[in-house]
């Protein structure tokens, strides 16, 4: 996990160097969202079968990457 963890370290201050005011403002389509939201309700009330549950996890991967990238932008803008 620990390499997963440096990957996502480096690919988001990537994203967050090479376009700072895009990643800031970056935000999942509504039909994403509404599927994240969607898993997420099945999770909690345990109707998600093995293939949704993977697939929530890419999604949270994914969010916690953005994240990553948008506080990385965030130091990068307020440092100019």
């Amino acid at each position: 996990m620990a390499a997963t963890v440096s990957a996502q370290d480096q690919i988001a201050s990537f994203i967050a160097d090479a376009m700072p005011e895009r990643i800031l403002s970056f935000k999942f389509s509504s039909s994403v969202q509404k599927r994240i939201e969607l898993l997420v309700n099945r999770k909690k009330e345990g109707f998600i079968d093995n293939q949704e549950q993977e697939e929530l996890e890419r999604y949270l991967l994914y969010d916690n990457l953005i994240g990553l990238a948008k506080a990385r932008a965030s130091m990068k803008i307020a440092g100019k």
